[in-house]
């Protein structure tokens, strides 16, 4: 009984683990973490102030940019599923009316 214990604790740990990691890097809590330690920082404004923001907007930028190669993706791949459709003859004519 103790020994099935630990083996779901593990097979639990070694699930939890990808999981978290995809969490943790989601763009949502970067910028969570972001915002919250701006908060944090004080308004102690100057350089080091800036060189942050435009951290965080370089961050930004990336997930963007990320995001709209992966709508490219998406989209190319929808377009050629719907011209592979459009290819075969059963969709080139419609089906004759019973009179």
């Amino acid at each position: 009984m103790v020994l099935w214990g630990i083996l779901l604790l593990i097979v639990l740990v070694a699930l939890a683990i990808p999981i978290l990691a995809i969490v943790l890097e989601s763009p949502v809590v970067r910028r969570l973490v972001r915002r919250l330690s701006e908060r944090s920082g004080g308004g102690s404004g100057g350089v080091a102030h800036l060189a942050h923001r435009i951290e965080s907007l370089e961050t930004d930028v990336q997930d963007l940019t990320q995001s709209v190669e992966a709508l490219r993706e998406e989209t190319e791949f929808v377009r050629r599923l719907l011209d592979s459709a459009g290819d075969s003859p059963a969709s080139r004519t419609l089906p004759r009316p019973d009179q």
